[in-house]
């Protein structure tokens, strides 16, 4: 039976399970400095902690459950990594460089059961969630690999925007949330992370009474339930004016800016008239509320849908600037490489079923 990662341990869980085996308080301490400022890879490397507690440690913990099955590095520094688990499935995690620091957005889901029509991370449905021993393990494995170029660089963002839907493995997100955060180790800064959502709407609700101080994005990706029910299968169960209502009640509690996330598919939601009709759906929001427009990566098993042409999406981010709604358009990274979220795991995982006749288990 494999091992627990020990990454899965928040600072006061860690505590507790070594003090509950006649271990001190600080002996924690010690290996969480080794964990995450000096990010050792063996339990063995822990010089000054006790034999008996490294044995202890490594009798029922893992440091390292994710093996690098390859990578991709794009021109702009970019760099998209196909980390294989204990199990053998494969996730996707990407570095992107921005001139604010470091940004690195990691997956919380083997496969994706959101069935959103355009996206290439439900190609294949969900087998299982990550546990948040995995997803820290996302975050350590990138920063080792920075440690290795020895440039002195350190990750300072992460969004939470890979395979998967964060809010539909919540604990997990949430102890994850909890271990990166912490001053005594990583410390990302609460306001440097990003949780994104396709509209859990009971979950949007939980997400705000957990006061976590992270921000939060939203995938709202249309105007009106006709359209959004087309394209993401998740608004037959949460209409907009459910998902709405949760937003509003994360506006009304926390004072905190959202961002409404916007792809843009070309002839299907990005006219002018649904940019409208967006500032029509956000106003009373509007001190509150940024729209991120995002140019679609094209995904070949949704050969349906293509790039919006550049004049569409600038009459569409004149209409809502018009409108005074708060709008960027997204930077694109790695637009060189295999940019669509799960695009290289689903690429790998087609190639290899029909190198061994296998058959797959898709979403859609």
């Amino acid at each position: 039976m494999s091992k627990e990662s020990i990454y899965g341990l928040t600072l006061d869980q860690l505590t507790a399970w070594l003090m509950e085996r006649g271990h001190k308080k600080f002996r924690a301490l010690q290996v969480w400095d080794w964990l995450y400022r000096k990010r050792v890879t063996e339990f063995s490397d822990m010089i000054d902690v006790k034999e008996e507690c490294i044995q202890l440690l490594a009798d029922h913990f893992a440091i390292q459950t994710l093996t690098e099955h390859s990578k991709q590095e794009s021109v702009d520094g970019t760099n998209k990594f196909l980390f294989k688990l204990k199990d053998g499935n494969l996730i996707e995690t990407v570095l992107m460089r921005h001139k604010f620091g470091l940004s690195v957005c990691v997956t919380t889901q083997v496969g994706c059961n959101i069935g959103c029509s355009f996206c290439a991370s439900g190609l294949l449905a969900k087998s299982r969630d990550l546990s948040s021993g995995e997803i820290v393990e996302q975050i350590m494995k990138v920063q080792l690999h920075l440690d290795k170029a020895q440039q002195g660089e350190k990750v300072s963002h992460i969004v939470v925007m890979g395979i998967g839907e964060p809010f539909d493995n919540f604990k997990n997100m949430v102890d994850f949330l909890n271990v990166v955060k912490d001053h005594k180790g990583l410390a990302i800064g609460a306001r440097h992370i990003t949780v994104s959502t396709s509209g859990l709407a009971d979950k949007i609700v939980e997400f705000t009474d957990s006061n976590l101080q992270v921000n939060l994005a939203v995938s709202l990706h249309a105007p009106n339930n006709e359209l959004r029910t087309r394209i993401m299968k998740i608004n037959r169960a949460i209409p907009i004016e459910k998902l709405m209502q949760s937003i509003d009640y994360y506006l009304k509690k926390t004072k905190r800016r959202i961002t409404i996330e916007y792809i843009l598919l070309k002839d299907v939601n990005d006219r002018v008239e649904h940019a409208l009709e967006l500032a029509d759906l956000l106003s009373g929001r509007r001190d509150l509320v940024n729209v991120n427009l995002i140019p679609y990566n094209p995904v070949d098993e949704h050969s349906q849908y293509q790039r919006s042409e550049q004049e569409s999406i600038t009459a569409f981010y004149d209409a809502l600037k018009k409108q005074s709604i708060s709008v960027s358009v997204r930077l694109e990274h790695g637009t060189d490489i295999d940019a669509a979220c799960g695009q290289l795991r689903s690429k790998q995982i087609i190639k290899e079923a029909k190198e061994n006749n296998l058959d797959l288990n898709p979403i859609i």
